[in-house]
């Protein structure tokens, strides 16, 4: 078996591939058990089906299956790593913070190698405490931490995760294939590395009807090219982003890539590909200004003098230097709407229906009477059908919090999860435009849905957002789209973060920040604050060769305030993107379960930390009138080069949490609506009773007993529901 492409599978789908029975009894059944206990620990079990299937397998098929089913099952908690905590103790005997501090000025005196630079720092009235031996490093082994503390108690509240039994691994490969490389939403980085993974696996079997996602054709093609298949290419920016997929590079075109040499074949295949596109549709070269130095990088690698035969791959290149000019259409865009005719650039965007969704409310406001603004709407009507189902998606619900409300700021997520905050000065879309195209988005999503027969429910999705963009949730365990909200129920709530340096010495802080109904700060929790009413920080580390950890313990009963955001500051060092590995989550327990800092049976949510900026905001905890809920985020602020702190980020993440707060997702909520009139039924699942018939299922994890033919939409394909 191919343990890696078996773990991808796993993590995806929570399948584990079987493969077939070879009839040998129940020669694995001890073994199966077995994994079944081990599972537990961390949080997982077998489903009854994948108990059975595993236990007719010959015993060393199932250890073997076993083994990498519970190294991919831990490294998705987060417990394939080793957390300490600085206080050993922790929650208990945590110090007060000037006492703490005071014991590490101490400890530097009797120390004779720190003691005559603690007493020169004294004398100066200021100490740097990182400069003292006792604070920012581990003091105690990770084996006498946990001899400090007491066995998890077990509880009904724990969070367990089923396992369900897959096909043979082919053909649970081929399908998660086909299902992200068809994907109608972009993928975060870490999917498109797992599709590259399976699309080298699966080049030379079935191939999905279309790739509506640039990125995903880029990741494919160079499988496909890897494996002399023929290239599937329609722009001339596909070629460009299989140019950068070869070099290693950012096939979303973000970041600049350096190309490296290319052989000749590689060379050649790209040059054909490139004249194709051209030569059948030369308006084409439009697209090469918006990319003109990559293309004059990329040139310098092709060498498209060398191969006459295809003039019309050349005079890519000619335009990226300047040689041949070509009008794109968003500068002959520009100039209607400079010179008033925005019927006109209405109508030439409906060449382009999805440049011109895009551009709509722009449109409406320029508009400068009734007659154009008319227009507009029929351009964008006439096309709706040519658009792609994730901007339809989009443009809803932009439009939908394009109200007339007044003081409203907008908060920017850009695709690389980078956030900002400022205030919304447009002009209001004028309403009846704005209700006739929310009623008509509404009407083309609703006729692309297919119909769902028994629709069945489970509440706890609904107000679970439509993952629209490809950073809208990041991998891990638990996680769910930006703008999302899920309840949060248990006495005490655990964050935690774990970060591993990759070559500078590297000191990332979490903090916990209360908020007041007006967003201003009440106290927080930190390396600054590590006791306070509400709970106990675990202790600064300040470096991190061999992976550290940082905990914050919080008592929600006793917390003040309406909101309680948890951030990750990088104080020093390494950012997200750089660090070999970091990740931050939460556990939920009980009061009287006590347990080590980590215990991954009770974490609820471990999301994987990687973006730009040097402050990350997974979510945020509301308070409201039936308890405590979280606000999914996954944002990342600029922050200062250094020295991050929650004390000098209060104000931005109170007006980032603000503007998120007012603006409205589209949820689950929003398709059951659509779904409603075509299904044969619709029920809000209890959580125990099943139907017997196949339905579509929509909730968080896939229950056991559904019907083998049901269609079954949790937060890992979430991304199916979006319509082509």
């Amino acid at each position: 078996m191919d343990h890696g492409l078996a773990q991808v599978v796993v993590r995806h789908t929570h399948r584990v591939p079987v493969p077939p029975s070879s009839g040998s009894g129940r020669q694995g059944e001890v073994a199966a058990r077995q994994l079944d206990a081990a599972l537990m620990t961390v949080g997982f079990k077998l489903s009854a089906e994948l108990l059975e299937l595993l236990a007719g397998l010959p015993e060393e098929t199932v250890a073997e299956t076993g083994r990498s089913t519970l190294r991919t099952v831990a490294a998705m908690v987060g417990d394939h790593v080793r957390h300490n905590v600085y206080f050993r103790d922790f929650p208990a005997n945590v110090p007060d913070t000037f006492d703490f501090w005071m014991s590490c000025v101490v400890d530097a005196l009797a120390d004779p190698a720190a003691r005559a630079g603690t007493l020169d720092q004294l004398s100066e009235g200021v100490v740097n405490l990182l400069t003292l031996p006792a604070y920012g490093t581990y003091q105690h082994a990770y084996e006498e931490m946990l001899a400090a503390h007491d066995e998890l108690i077990p509880a009904a509240g724990d969070r367990v995760t089923v396992l369900h039994a897959g096909g043979p691994l082919e053909d649970e490969a081929g399908a998660l294939y086909l299902a992200l490389a068809g994907s109608t939403t972009p993928l975060g980085e870490d999917r498109l590395a797992d599709l590259r993974i399976l699309a080298g696996a699966c080049a030379d079997g079935p191939q999905p009807e279309a790739i509506p996602v640039r990125e995903n054709r880029a990741v494919v093609n160079r499988a496909r090219l890897e494996s002399g298949c023929p290239l599937l290419l329609d722009t001339v920016t596909d070629v460009l982003r299989l140019a950068c997929s070869l070099s290693e590079g950012d096939v979303t075109l973000r970041e600049p890539t350096r190309f490296k040499a290319l052989s000749r074949p590689v060379r050649r295949a790209l040059l054909a590909g490139l004249d194709a596109v051209v030569e059948a549709s030369p308006a084409k070269l439009t697209d090469v200004p918006a990319y003109r130095e990559p293309w004059k990088r990329l040139g310098e690698r092709l060498h498209p003098h060398e191969y006459p035969r295809w003039p019309h791959a050349a005079a890519v290149f000619e335009v990226a230097r300047g040689e041949r000019r070509v009008r794109s259409v968003d500068s002959h865009v520009e100039e209607l709407l400079e010179r008033g005719r925005v019927a006109e650039a209405a109508e030439l965007l409906a060449s382009a229906p999805g440049r011109l969704y895009r551009a709509l409310d722009r449109l409406l406001r320029s508009a400068p009477d009734q007659q154009q603004r008319d227009a507009v709407v029929a351009a964008a009507l006439r096309t709706a059908g040519q658009v792609s189902g994730r901007v339809v998606l989009s443009v809803r619900e932009h439009l939908h919090n394009r109200d007339a409300k007044s003081g409203r700021r907008r908060v920017f997520v850009n695709r690389a999860g980078g956030g900002w905050v400022a205030d919304d000065t447009r002009a209001p879309v004028p309403a009846p435009e704005r209700e006739a195209l929310i009623a008509a988005l509404d009407a083309e999503t609703a006729r692309r849905l297919p119909d769902p027969g028994h629709l069945l429910v489970d509440p706890e999705m609904l107000d679970v957002a439509l993952p629209l963009s490809g950073r809208a949730a990041p991998s891990g365990l638990g996680v769910l789209p930006r703008g999302s909200l899920s309840r949060v129920e248990g006495e005490l709530l655990r964050f935690f973060v774990y970060w591993k340096e990759r070559g500078r010495t590297t000191d990332y802080d979490l903090s916990a920040v209360m908020l007041d109904d007006a967003f201003d700060t009440l106290a927080w929790l930190s390396w600054t604050s590590l006791t306070e009413v509400e709970g106990e920080h675990s202790g600064d580390i300040t470096e991190a060769p061999h992976g550290a950890s940082e905990f914050i313990d919080l008592r929600l009963g006793a917390v003040r305030g309406t909101y309680l955001v948890p951030e990750v500051d990088v104080y020093a060092g390494e950012g997200f993107d750089e660090v070999a590995e970091s990740f931050f989550g939460f556990m939920l327990r009980e009061a009287e379960q006590r347990g080590r800092p980590f215990e991954p049976r009770t974490v609820r949510l471990k999301s994987d930390l990687r973006g730009p900026g040097r402050v990350a905001l997974p979510l945020a905890f509301v308070r409201g009138a039936d308890g405590w809920h979280a606000k999914w985020l996954h944002v990342y602020l600029k922050g200062d080069p250094a020295r991050n702190t929650v004390e000098g980020n209060r104000l931005t993440v109170g007006a980032l949490l603000r503007a998120a707060l007012e603006h409205e997702s589209l949820t689950i909520r929003h398709f059951v609506d659509l779904l409603a009139d075509r299904a044969d039924s619709v029920t809000l699942w209890d959580g125990t009773t099943l139907p017997e018939g196949p339905v579509t299922f929509l909730g968080l994890t896939r229950p056991e007993g559904l019907h083998p033919d049901s269609r079954v939409l949790t937060p890992e394909n979430l991304r199916d529901a979006i319509p082509a």
